[in-house]
């Protein structure tokens, strides 16, 4: 397997740990935690594990900044700011209201949680609306290069091979940690840790099964993503592994109001993981993902793997977003709960 350059940012390996008490509530299977929102970068996440390869690639081919999109909440554009600032990079986010262009007149002057977070590390922001975003990051993209910032793109979630690659060396992490559950449950959006978690568990032999929650997109849609990137990923490492669509696990029954709107199942979600265990989801991500997973177990879904463990062992991969908690459109309906 090729090696690829890496900058050390990320305070790895991430804890795993069990969650006995989630599990005596919700009556399944035993449940365990992979805790990157522990990395340590800016209140942790999975983004800064891709970042450990995406801005050592930025550093090979000398730019001096890097420029990435998200939504105003975005934890992979915190988590890049913060990066870049590390590093020495500048950094632009381009980033969009997720439904509409409604709020983002003043969203600058009245910034909370990760968007407050992207200004203290100072990020340039541009703001835009959704159906734009494509078009603004590429305009301003190509401004950074007129203007000579010699700039690197950094695509949405740090979805590219690259990325992805730092997912299955976490994939072999967890292995070395002695954790080898029945089932690995987490949310998907983007694809790169997704793919990353397939083509790690292929290449190091992991046992289970490994099932991506999608945030926003339909199955087919995530499952053809995920393979394809996957099969580049193996490419970039010097394996010659092909993905198709029916070798990525996805259920995508837990859409709810679409990205970003936090329902019911959410706010359980997040309550549950917070007076259980103590553990901070976020509303985006991590807290549809533990939704559609307690969902599960509670309709039985989850089978014993290979090695026919009694109760079946699932591990919920932390990816990280708890800032978002404090954000204004979040904060009023958790507090309801």
């Amino acid at each position: 397997m090729k090696s690829i350059p890496c900058i050390k940012i990320a305070q790895l390996p991430t804890p795993v740990e069990k969650m006995p008490r989630l599990s005596a509530a919700l009556g399944g299977p035993a449940l365990w935690i992979k805790r990157d929102d522990q990395t340590g970068l800016a209140f942790g996440g999975n983004k800064t594990r891709k970042l450990e390869y995406l801005l050592a690639e930025a550093a090979a081919q000398g730019a001096h900044t890097v420029i990435t999109a998200g939504a105003l909440q975005s934890n992979h554009c915190r988590q890049t700011a913060a990066a870049a600032a590390r590093q020495g990079f500048q950094c632009i986010l381009v980033l969009y209201s997720p439904t509409s262009q409604a709020g983002l007149g003043n969203a600058a002057q009245s910034a909370s949680a990760n968007l407050l977070l992207d200004q203290l590390f100072g990020a340039e922001i541009v703001l835009t609306q959704h159906e734009l975003r494509d078009q603004v990051l590429q305009q301003t993209f190509q401004a950074a290069e007129r203007a000579g910032k010699k700039p690197y793109l950094v695509p949405y979630g740090g979805s590219s091979p690259t990325g992805a690659a730092a997912y299955a060396f976490a994939l072999q992490e967890l292995m070395a940690q002695e954790a080898h559950p029945d089932w690995i449950v987490f949310p998907s959006s983007s694809g790169g840790t997704h793919a990353g978690l397939a083509l790690g568990a292929r290449l190091f032999g992991f046992p289970g099964r490994v099932l991506g929650v999608s945030v926003d997109e339909k199955q087919e849609v995530l499952q053809q993503r995920v393979a394809r990137l996957a099969t580049q990923t193996a490419e970039l490492l010097g394996e010659t592994i092909t993905f198709t669509a029916d070798d990525i696990l996805v259920n995508a029954d837990y859409l709810g109001g679409g990205y970003g709107v936090m329902g019911a199942g959410e706010r359980e979600a997040i309550n549950l993981f917070a007076r259980q265990e103590g553990v901070l989801l976020d509303p985006v991500y991590t807290g549809r993902a533990a939704a559609g997973m307690i969902d599960l177990i509670r309709k039985g879904r989850f089978q014993p793997g290979e090695r026919g463990s009694l109760p079946p062992t699932v591990m919920f991969w932390h990816t990280g977003g708890s800032p978002a908690l404090f954000a204004d459109q979040y904060r009023a309906g958790l507090s309801e709960s």
